[in-house]
């Protein structure tokens, strides 16, 4: 993923920034812009050979900003898909003076032709390794009044484990089969089974879904599944199965209806008949901080009113917070525990279960893309302290020392290598920017000069210099070098009136403007004088700038 926002980064041409303008310019706004950029970079304003060839392809970039900025339909597929939106094909079937809206759906239907075509070579692996563990041993041993001589370290055992995959083969553009299989044991007794279902797409509205299974321990199974959206606010499942068995056929139906309360809030209305007949209701509500569920079971043989609630902090290892409260006819849990990204698709997660008459577990969970590896820790069956105390605090002290010792260094080291390699194959369309953006500031000159003699007859805004890219600070490493492109000429060219405005865009598709540090956080600073007086100006990339304004002066007595 980082890879492909580096290439896009790279390639990427704002049409917006190319002109100076708001993403909310008006017809007029671009038509100033085009026509100044227009003087400026016209072929025949330039007689060295050299220059005429860059002046024209320059040229050529800020006409084709103007022609899809100026066409209202055009700029509505460029302002939500940007530049590949303009490159699929078909948009010349669309009826023009559509709305935004339209174009999505138009757009988006396009996307579904396109990927009609590759259907065969997809697939969606799912997969989870359930390993149990069994360290009673570990605290329970210590109650123990009597302990033989020489029964050395407590024994820690594996007693179950569970190993699931399925795979999903689209046969076409609305029937799906899928191929799940499962292995299972326990203390020493297992068994697996195999799963085949054929869904399809019977309408927007709805699918239906045929499952055969079969197993050495429960049987032939045949089970048929449905969906249908009611409303547009709420839906409906049903799972009728039949699983075949020595002790003959036994049925099962379980019917789901849900409905959204409002914007972030579902509820759902479960009944369960067969084997463990129950009815269930429940409430959730999903934002973007938080996540709340309550709900209530009426069955056989267990009933349970549950309460969970999960926060979400809005960083950039999207940590969660959780914590769950069950009670019912088996007793009382309460588990607590977070869970927090580790790399791109690592999700790690730990949560303490303390419970009567369960005891108390520690549960680990690593998702890994689509693969999910489970680990539950039986501690004890007693509610000890101690068991308590060391699965809240030692799988967050192990997590800090391996975070700091081993996953961040690594993580650093692997972020390095892939901007390394980016870089080197990006290299050739680097130097291309590179190129264009000097040939840029080679055709600004002669205007700068003017702009500079106009700006210093009324002591306007003179930029001294300007520098864009990444700065070293206090913060950066001791071996860190500073990795900044002059663009004092580009910025004074963009100087009117004795103000310089900048867009709220990324700088690299600024006229005279190119990357200097690939994949990296950049910012601008400027010098400038402005009524004879010295300021400094830093602006983060995507920050609109504006000079004038209430900056850092500068002591020229210094």
């Amino acid at each position: 993923m980082a890879a492909a926002l580096v290439d896009e980064e790279i390639n990427s041409d704002d049409f917006y920034a190319l002109l100076n303008v708001r993403r909310e310019a008006t017809q007029e706004e671009l038509k100033a812009a085009y026509r100044r950029l227009c003087m400026l970079y016209h072929p025949d304003k330039h007689r060295d050979p050299d220059l005429k060839q860059q002046a024209e392809t320059l040229f050529n970039l800020v006409h084709q900003a103007y022609e899809v900025l100026s066409d209202p339909q055009s700029r509505a597929i460029y302002d939500i898909y940007g530049k590949k939106g303009l490159e699929m094909e078909g948009w010349e079937v669309v009826e023009r003076k559509r709305a935004a809206a339209e174009i999505r759906e138009e757009f988006e239907r396009l996307q579904r032709e396109r990927e009609e075509r590759r259907l065969q070579q997809r697939t969606n692996p799912k997969g989870t390794i359930s390993v149990g563990v069994d360290a009673t041993d570990l605290f329970d041993h210590y109650d123990e009044e009597f302990e033989e001589p020489g029964s050395g370290f407590p024994q820690i055992e594996i007693n179950k484990m569970h190993i699931s995959q399925s795979i999903e083969a689209p046969l076409t553009t609305t029937d799906t089969a899928v191929l799940a299989g499962s292995l299972s044991t326990q203390n020493g007794n297992g068994g697996g089974s195999i799963n085949i279902a054929l869904r399809r797409v019977t309408s927007a509205k709805g699918w239906g879904e045929l499952e055969f299974g079969a197993g050495d321990v429960q049987g032939p199974l045949f089970g048929m599944k449905l969906f249908r959206n009611l409303t547009t606010q709420s839906f409906i499942t049903t799972h009728c199965a039949l699983q075949f068995s020595s002790r003959g056929i036994r049925p099962g139906l379980t019917t789901v209806l849900a409905r959204n309360l409002d914007k972030n809030t579902m509820g759902y209305l479960q009944w369960r008949w067969g084997t463990q007949s129950a009815m269930n209701t429940s409430v959730v509500r999903d934002t973007k901080t938080s996540h709340f569920t309550i709900a209530l079971q009426l069955g056989i043989p267990h009933s349970f009113m549950l309460i969970s609630y999960q926060y979400k902090f809005q960083d950039d290892d999207q940590t969660r917070v959780k914590g769950t409260i069950k009670t019912g006819f088996f007793g009382t849990l309460v588990e607590y525990g977070a869970e927090r990204k580790i790399s791109r698709h690592s999700i790690l997660g730990a949560t303490v279960s303390i419970g009567v008459p369960q005891g108390v577990s520690l549960k680990i969970k690593l998702n890994r893309a689509s693969q999910t590896y489970f680990f539950p820790i039986h501690l004890t069956d007693q509610l000890l302290p101690s068991a308590i105390f060391y699965a809240t605090f030692g799988p967050l002290v192990i997590y800090f020392v391996m975070h700091r010792l081993i996953i961040k260094p690594y993580l650093q080291v692997q972020k390095e290598k892939e901007l390394e390699k980016q870089r080197e194959n990006s290299s050739s369309t680097i130097a291309m920017k590179k190129q264009e953006a000097e040939a840029a500031v080679r055709l600004m000159q002669e205007s700068v000069r003017r702009i500079i003699e106009t700006e210093e007859s009324k002591m306007g805004l003179i930029i001294t210099n300007a520098w864009y890219g990444k700065f070293v600070t206090d913060n950066s490493g001791r071996n860190e070098r500073a990795k900044v492109i002059d663009v004092t000429v580009p910025l004074q060219c963009l100087v009117k009136e004795s103000k310089l405005i900048l867009t709220e865009a990324c700088k690299i598709s600024v006229p005279g403007f190119y990357d200097p540090c690939v994949g990296e956080d950049k910012s601008l600073k400027v010098i400038y004088l402005f009524r004879g007086v010295l300021h400094q100006v830093t602006s983060a990339d995507n920050e609109s700038l504006r000079i004038p304004k209430q900056s850092h002066r500068i002591d020229t007595d210094g």
